[in-house]
């Protein structure tokens, strides 16, 4: 089978033939439809974080494809069946954090595309309980994204606490932001876009953005301010400036959700103002399995759209340069059919 491996930190990905890898009877063998390139494949592939994994690896986490072979203690899938391989590839399943709803918080998880193979190949292997499966009639080319990036906005936007009559900023309005802005919209929420290239507030103002604002030449938190502040912001510019304009945003009560990971990534908080102005400062981390169905059937139901575009394997170095050099507007998928 042909996959993209991560080799070196500092030499572009390989493109492999490997042997097409045989389920554990706990797992099951994915050929792969789809699989959607994420900020966080870029992360990997480069070693930019304080855990780093441990090459040679195949990235990816937003797989989808159909169940071909499957160990004799699966029974949540079957074969033919079309699944997604999120970035949860496992967690415990015992501790406090997985029997109260909060798997991601798990200590002993592994993830897909990271601590173990992910999808960017034409098979994969997942544990059988950790898939999840996608909805007749969605296209693999859409669930694909929806694995990470949908997946990860909806969660914070619904621990942003986003209702009718808040208000939310969305701040980078691209894989997803996108998406966040459209969950926050379903919510009933007014919204405010933020972003720093013409394609990405036009799409905002396509995807019924209230308000759009352009960082290079307003001052986004005064913007903000003017409008009554916002009840919360979804950060998911891989910046450390947009946090602090997320922050100064923020109205009496606001809740920040910090999302992207820059390498390096700090935010510094004046503890006078957050304490007085009982403001709220949490991290999101993707979500669970149930959150993954939730996006999927809301798709299903026509209530989202992904942008995105649709790549080759081959041409995962080059995408990877786009993604870098934020040449892309939405999400870029490659299609393995």
């Amino acid at each position: 089978m042909k996959a993209a491996v991560v080799r070196d930190f500092t030499a572009p990905l390989v493109i492999e033939d490997r042997p097409l890898p045989e389920p554990a009877p706990h797992q099951v063998r994915v050929r792969i439809e789809a699989s959607g390139l994420c900020h966080t494949d870029l992360h990997a592939a480069h070693g930019d974080w304080p855990v780093t994994p441990q090459p040679p690896f195949v990235p990816g986490h937003e797989g989808v494809g159909i169940v071909e072979a499957a160990g004799d203690q699966v029974r949540h899938v079957r074969v033919g069946d079309r699944v997604a391989i999120p970035w949860l590839a496992d967690a415990c399943g015992r501790c406090d954090h997985c029997v109260s709803g909060w798997e991601t918080l798990c200590l002993e998880q592994h993830n897909s595309g990271y601590s173990v193979d992910g999808a960017h190949a034409q098979y994969a292997l997942a544990h059988g309980d950790y898939v999840v499966p996608v909805p007749d009639g969605v296209d693999p080319l859409d669930a694909a994204p929806l694995s990470c990036a949908g997946v990860t906005t909806y969660k914070a936007v619904k621990v942003s606490g986003a209702r009718p009559g808040t208000r939310v900023l969305v701040s980078g309005i691209g894989g997803l932001g996108h998406l966040a802005l459209q969950y926050a919209r379903i919510a009933g929420a007014e919204t405010v876009a933020v972003d720093v290239t013409d394609d990405k507030l036009a799409l905002a103002r396509e995807l019924g953005a209230d308000h759009v604002i352009d960082a290079r030449t307003q001052d986004v938190a005064a913007e903000v301010q003017r409008l009554g502040g916002a009840d919360a912001a979804v950060s998911l510019a891989v910046s450390n400036e947009s946090f602090q304009a997320a922050y100064g945003s923020l109205r009496r009560g606001g809740t920040l959700v910090l999302v992207a990971l820059p390498a390096g990534g700090r935010l510094e908080l004046p503890v006078f103002d957050t304490v007085l102005n009982g403001i709220t400062v949490v991290g999101s981390i993707v979500g669970t399995r149930q959150d993954l169905a939730d996006t999927f059937r809301l798709h299903a139901l026509g209530r989202t759209r992904v942008i995105r575009e649709s790549r080759r394997l081959e041409e995962v170095n080059t995408c990877m340069d786009e993604l870098l050099a934020g040449k892309v507007t939405a999400r870029l998928v490659f299609d393995l059919r």
